[in-house]
């Protein structure tokens, strides 16, 4: 599976291009804005798109969403259902945070726990990780040993959680039940920033190191 990380919207939030190299099949995660860049790197490296995956509810991970699922005719995956009311204020969100216009949406699926997701040869299984949001929700590829962990974790910091419906004791759970296992080889690309490992995240996090 290759990848390349598109920081979009004025919080260089990482949108992902994921693509199956056998198939050039691919899936969008988390197409927050600057849709025209999204689609002119598509196109760049003739893709075709199967599905938009969203993590979780917030505008500028989820504020091009619906924009450009009707603009490439596919379905929408993701967030899980308890990010819902996030969702529906999108178009409050884009207000209050000065961004163009957004528009909400349904997804096609809610994602759960234990879920898969695919597109092209591509198999990624679905973690729910409340606590940024309550329906937040991260995609790992086991083979490439690669996680996309939207908000959950960054390098060397956590997600807020004083957002409504936030949890810190459940993000913290969230990471040290659902992510650190999966082992401290696999890379993540977080929701903004740089990549890094869970291996590093768990020796020099200080969230983590605080909560051990």
């Amino acid at each position: 599976m290759k990848f390349e990380i598109l920081p979009v919207t004025p919080f260089m939030q990482n949108c992902t291009l994921l693509a199956c190299e056998e198939t050039r099949r691919a899936a969008v995660v988390d197409p927050g804005g600057d849709l025209e860049r999204i689609l002119e790197k598509i196109e760049a490296n003739r893709l075709k798109i199967e599905k938009i995956l969203v993590t979780h509810g917030h505008i500028d991970h989820a504020g091009g969403v619906a924009e450009l699922a009707r603009r490439l005719g596919v379905p929408i995956e993701g967030p899980q259902i308890e990010d819902k009311f996030w969702i529906d204020s999108l178009p409050s969100q884009s207000e209050m945070f000065g961004f163009p216009p957004a528009e909400s949406f349904a997804p096609d699926r809610w994602l759960e726990q234990g879920d898969t997701v695919s597109f092209g040869n591509i198999v990624l299984n679905v973690y729910h990780c409340p606590g940024h949001t309550p329906g937040h929700v991260i995609f790992f590829h086991p083979n490439s040993h690669l996680a996309l962990v939207g908000d959950v974790l960054f390098q060397g910091s956590i997600g807020r959680t004083d957002f409504p419906r936030g949890d810190y004791d459940a993000l913290i759970c969230s990471i040290r039940e659902r992510l650190l296992p999966l082992g401290d080889e696999v890379r993540f690309i977080p929701g903004h920033g740089p990549m890094s490992t869970f291996g590093e995240e768990r020796r020099l996090n200080p969230f983590l190191r605080e909560n051990s």
